[in-house]
């Protein structure tokens, strides 16, 4: 529990640094942004990736707006009792607010209790946090069906461009945390890392088995685009329950550092018994925290492909038969419409492989137009009723 007093000086102390915080690079995702009435907005993604300034430039937009960051280390001893009295210091020293920006407020065991409370008031309210699940699962008891979800990734190549007026071959490799675009330190990716692992998965889910889980991490992320299995992991691992690494995943995925997706099948039975693919949240978390990847290119295209498609698409598969095989399948209204192959370069060597896992894709899935996403190669390939559509990675993304 907290003094009044105490809340009164750290919202103050946030209040001069959020006024004096630069807005920053405008985010692409602000135009498409928009504040529902009586809908909570949930602004989720890894950290670091920009929220808070994020959440700065949607609060420039509104009027009479209050902000709160549950991320300051002054607030250890803040409990569900100290909710009123945040509301109440919030309302006196914001003069009444329409709208409340919270940040990282699921620090805060029954947050979802008070979010309700202000919305029952009328109130606007966008939150930010990094874990997808736990928002999720604690709005949902509490706000059903009255809250919307608003993924924010690192910063996309033209942001990129923006900040650094680079090219797309360093954007490769560097990927979009603007941190450590701006300071190009590999350490600032490398604590980032440690610091997701340890604070969002270790202390909140009371893991014992630490180095489990951070070979576990290492091991994914230095295999970006590779199969693999829960069963070959617990092997790989030694670890005594296959479940053990079914939640270790899981909560990776929850902190968005990585993404599975399933072998496509049209029985779901199938699909969850098939190995997966794992692909990672940015390019610039994997070179900086993996050595055998650092110079892949080929599977540092394949990774950043991914993430273009997952900020548009949830349903991302990849289709295998036999020894064909298509990196991305997507699906949209329960049919599949699109067919994507990567490969950095086209080659005498390679072209047919290439060329006939997509085309075995689209003819299983009854499409006309497949695209292969390369370094910087374009053209048209037409085989017989199909086209497939050749694109550097540049103008796809």
């Amino acid at each position: 529990m907290m003094l009044k007093e105490e809340i009164n000086k750290i919202i103050i102390d946030q209040k001069k640094n959020i006024e004096a915080q630069e807005t920053g690079i405008i985010r692409e995702d602000l135009k498409e942004t928009t504040i529902t009435p009586n809908f909570v907005l949930i602004i989720s993604g890894v950290r670091r990736c920009g929220k808070s300034v994020f959440l700065n430039q949607l609060k420039n937009k509104q009027e009479k707006c209050a902000y709160f960051n549950f991320e300051d280390t002054r607030l250890n001893n803040f409990n569900v009792d100290d909710f009123s009295k945040l509301e109440e210091q919030l309302t006196e020293i914001y003069n009444n607010p329409k709208t409340y920006f919270f940040d990282e407020i699921q620090n805060i065991k029954k947050w979802e209790i008070f979010i309700r409370q202000l919305q029952d008031k009328k109130k606007q309210i966008i939150i930010t946090g990094s874990n997808a699940s736990l928002l999720s699962k604690e709005l949902g008891t509490r706000l059903t069906g009255r809250h919307l979800n608003k993924e924010l990734f690192p910063f996309s190549f033209k942001e990129f461009k923006t900040l650094k007026k680079e090219t797309i071959e360093k954007y490769l490799i560097a990927g979009g945390f603007p941190e450590y675009l701006k300071q190009e330190n590999d350490q600032i990716l490398q604590e980032l890392l440690n610091n997701i692992i340890y604070r969002d998965i270790i202390v909140r889910h009371n893991i014992k088995d630490t180095k489990t889980i951070k070979d576990l991490t290492t091991y994914l992320l230095s295999n970006i685009g590779k199969e693999y299995s829960y069963n070959s992991l617990k092997k790989l691992f030694g670890v005594g329950s296959i479940n053990t690494i079914i939640n270790y995943i899981s909560y990776l995925e929850d902190s968005y550092i990585l993404f599975s997706i399933n072998q496509f099948d049209y029985s779901y039975k199938k699909q969850i018994k098939q190995p997966k693919k794992i692909y990672a949240i940015d390019n610039g978390l994997i070179t900086t925290n993996t050595v055998s990847l650092s110079k892949d290119l080929g599977r540092l295209l394949e990774n950043l492909v991914f993430i273009n498609l997952r900020k548009k698409y949830k349903n991302i598969y990849y289709y295998k038969k036999e020894t064909n095989e298509c990196d991305f399948i997507i699906k949209e209204k329960e049919k599949i419409t699109t067919a994507i192959q990567v490969c950095y370069k086209l080659t005498p060597e390679n072209k047919e492989r290439e060329i006939n896992g997509l085309l075995k894709a689209l003819e299983f899935f009854k499409i006309d137009t497949g695209t292969i996403i390369t370094y910087n190669q374009e053209e048209k390939i037409k085989i017989n009723t199909k086209t497939i559509e050749v694109v550097p990675i540049e103008k796809f993304i």
